[in-house]
Formats: structure tokens, sequence, C-alpha cells
């Protein structure tokens, strides 16, 4: 018969389908599958922190700048330990490199129970000279060889399940407290560093300008890398997380970091703080008001030490790695 005859007596047409219930306290799906029960995935975090408790982890970090700028007590005051040293003993008579030589030194530093072992890259000799010219090359070879050496044991056939990580995750460049401008020196060896590591500038013994000079120092200073198109750390380019740049734009802002460092602890007001004494009072260098240190340490431990080791293990060695493979297969 037709489609169309009308049902017979009694019999009622099939009522639509009634939508699917849910459990109570579950919710529709929206790209993620929710669970009707805990099952543990979160402990997965737990494990990460147990695991890296218990092999520790690596960061190395070079300071470059003038000598008589303060990079070895800046990185004591970082790490509140005596982790650099200074390349003369006591009592002897400080010579000037007549080039620019590498020392590091490493120390497994703890606290509260994570193990790090940090290596401080020192560089002596840098824009100590008449003629300062080429005077990063050694600088620019020093990081290239750590890239190599990690390379190397990368692509061996039988290889380490952990490759010991010399590659420096973080240059810290102390610019002269001149309040004048960048110098064609401090230009040209960001120009050239920022391509191959992440390069954090800062004003060094920032406590000898006034804040109205530090700001319009600062100032000029943003003008010059920005005309320049030098890419210092945090790099824009890399921003991926609307929350990340939202950070690293305020980040960007206060870069480079006016800092004042101290490894003498004094008292103030019942405490006892790390500062530098004057016969005007005492700059306490973790003070806010005082200088942009905490700014600087917040930058390389407590927030972005992780994104720093990524960046130079997925941008910067990984732009040396395809460099050095296409060589290699010319």
């Amino acid at each position: 018969g037709s489609s169309l005859e009308p049902p017979e007596a009694g019999m009622e047409p099939p009522a639509a389908a009634a939508p699917e219930e849910l459990p109570p306290g579950a919710q529709p799906e929206q790209g993620g599958r929710e669970l009707f029960g805990y099952v543990g995935i979160e402990a997965v975090l737990d494990q990460m922190k147990i695991k890296t408790m218990k092999t520790g982890f690596e960061f190395n970090i070079m300071v470059v700048g003038q000598c008589g700028l303060g990079k070895s007590t800046m990185v004591n005051t970082l790490f509140k330990s005596k982790v650099s040293r200074k390349a003369t003993q006591p009592g002897r008579e400080e010579r000037i490199p007549k080039t620019v030589q590498l020392q590091s030194v490493t120390h497994v530093i703890e606290e509260k129970g994570v193990k790090m072992k940090l290596t401080v890259t020192d560089t002596p000799g840098f824009g100590d000279q008449i003629n300062n010219e080429n005077c990063w090359d050694p600088i620019i070879k020093y990081i290239n060889e750590q890239y190599e050496r990690y390379l190397r044991e990368e692509i061996l056939i039988t290889r380490k399940r952990k490759i010991p990580d010399t590659r420096v995750h973080g240059c810290v460049y102390f610019v002269p407290p001149t309040g004048h401008w960048l110098r064609p020196l401090d230009l040209e060896f960001m120009r050239r560093l920022s391509k191959i590591v992440n390069v954090v500038p800062v004003i060094a013994k920032a406590d000898t300008l006034t804040l109205e000079e530090r700001a319009e120092f600062k100032q000029r200073i943003q003008r010059d890398l920005k005309a320049h198109a030098i890419s210092v750390y945090p790099q824009e380019d890399f921003d991926e997380d609307p929350d990340d740049r939202a950070l690293n734009d305020r980040i960007r802002e206060k870069i480079p970091f006016a800092v004042v460092g101290a490894d003498q602890e004094h008292q103030v007001n019942g405490k006892r703080v790390l500062g530098r004494k004057t016969k005007w009072g005492i700059i306490e260098v973790e003070n806010p008001v005082h200088c942009e240190f905490p700014m600087l340490r917040d930058l390389l431990i407590r927030s972005h030490l992780q994104d720093l080791k990524d960046i130079t293990h997925n941008v910067h060695y990984e732009s040396y790695r395809v460099r050095r493979l296409n060589e290699s297969n010319r």
C-alpha cells in the first residue's frame, strides 16, 4: 500500500527518540572525555617531580661584560652562595688578560631536595682592550663547541640514556652604567650572540645612576635594540600561549634590568638582608624599590628557567644541528 495511508485504529505513530541521558555529575564532551571516576592521571605530575628530584637537572649560565662590573658578585647573589670565583687570588695583582679567556666553574647546589648542576662561565678580558675587534669570537666558538659536543653524543648509534648537557642556556650581558646609550661593542655583541644563545641584558651597578638617569638610559637601550633588530630574551617570536605572551610583554617592558649585586648581609629593621652599605644607607638588592635584581632572579630561576632550556634545545641547538648535518651531507 501507499505510505500515505492513515495508521490503523489503535496504533499510534512511533515517538521521536529521546536524547540519551548522561549519568549524574557528567558533563557533555567538549573536545576531551570526562571520566566517571578517579583514574589517577594527575599523579604523573608527582612522578615527574620525584624523578627530577632523584636525577637532578643541569643549568648553564654565561656572564659577559667588562672587568669591574660585578659579574661574579651578581652570580653569587643570584644563587646565594659562592658559586663564582674571581680569576686571581686575593693579594695578587689583578692583570687584564690579553685576549678573552673563558673560565667555567661547576657546582652541585641543592634546595629542598632538588639538586641542580650549575655551571657558570665567566669571560675575563672581554671589552678590556684598546682594540676590541672580534673579541666576541672566542665566546661564539665556545657556545658552538658545546652544541657540537651534544650533537656528537646524540648521533652515536649506541648513545647514553642521558646526554651530558653543557650547552649555554642563558647569557647575561652586563651593560656599563654610562647613562648615555649602547656602545658599538654592546650592539655588535648582542646582534651576533642573540642568534645562537638566549641573551639577557642588564644594567650593571645601577646604584651609580639616579632614578631619572636609570629610566632614560633604559628607554634609550630599548630604542637601540629595536632600531638594530636585536631580539633579546624573552624573544617575541617564540610566544605561543596568550598567557605567556602577556607575561613576557611585561618583562620586555622592563628589560634591561637595572641590577645591583651584593654578597654581604646587613641588619635592617631587625632583619638580615643582602645589600651594599653606603654613607646614606643600605641598598637592599632584593628590594624592588631599590633595584630590579628580583626581576632578574625570577626570570632566570623562578619563572623561565625551563623555558630557557627549551628554547636552547628546540631553537638555537636545532638550527645548529640542521646546519651541521646539511654541511655533512654536502
